[in-house]
């Protein structure tokens, strides 16, 4: 009895190794030192269809800067952020407002991505635990439960992996009452550098009064070899990379 109590931790452990292996090699893949990106948004809704043309500068996970190219209504808008701080700067009142915790849920620019997406701080190799579900060829699924200290906002996701390209292809999102909230997929996989990168994300919220909503985040162009300027990642840079 004692040998196979012994057996069963061993494989629970190499289990938990080998899911935590996974997330690390994913998030080694998609993050880089930095990463410049042009994409578009496409959000739909029972209101219609709108897009918004976006660029953006990271710096790891903890720094990064988004402007706003389109529609013209938004052109300029500004997003910083620094570890867990988060301003934004609106050039026709030519302000900046500091947004606080309370609202990183809140919707960003009218999508069904949050405040807290866009400029997502929280790495899931530092701040979950992974459990392997399943393995089959080059697929897998794991449960990612939040770290007790961790700063986090979901109480549970359920990815599944392409483990030959170390990228992420289902994302399902627990609320704390372990609620199922929302789905994003990841498809179009293209190399760029050493990095394989889905081009394609879209998510859908699983409200019910939200059924027709759906936003699609299309990469145009991503680029992780160029050091990014750390003038970016300033309160200065809002308003003047806003031009």
């Amino acid at each position: 009895m004692k040998y196979l109590l012994s057996l069963l931790i061993i494989t629970l452990s190499l289990h938990a190794n080998e899911a935590q292996n996974i997330i690390k090699k994913l998030e080694r893949n998609l993050r880089g030192d930095y990463m410049y990106a042009q994409m578009k948004m496409i959000v739909s809704s029972k209101r219609g269809k709108r897009t918004v043309k976006i660029e953006s500068w990271s710096k790891g996970n903890k720094k990064s800067f988004i402007k706003i190219l389109y529609p013209k209504k938004d052109k300029g808008i500004t997003f910083l952020k620094i570890d867990n701080q988060m301003w934004q700067y609106i050039p026709k009142i030519e302000r900046t407002i500091k947004i606080p915790a309370s609202m990183m849920l809140q919707s960003w620019m009218g999508s069904d991505f949050t405040n807290d997406d866009m400029v997502k701080e929280s790495s899931l190799e530092e701040d979950y635990t992974a459990k392997l579900l399943s393995k089959k060829g080059n697929s897998a699924t794991l449960e990612l439960l939040p770290k007790e200290d961790a700063a986090v906002v979901w109480g549970k996701i359920i990815i599944t992996v392409d483990l030959k390209n170390a990228v992420p292809v289902k994302e399902t999102y627990y609320d704390d009452r372990m609620q199922k909230v929302r789905i994003m997929t990841f498809s179009k996989v293209e190399q760029h550098g050493s990095h394989r990168v889905p081009m394609v994300m879209e998510l859908k919220p699983l409200d019910a009064n939200k059924k027709k909503n759906r936003t699609k985040i299309i990469f145009e162009k991503i680029n992780y070899d160029a050091k990014i300027d750390s003038s970016y990642f300033t309160k200065h840079a809002l308003k003047r990379y806003s031009r």
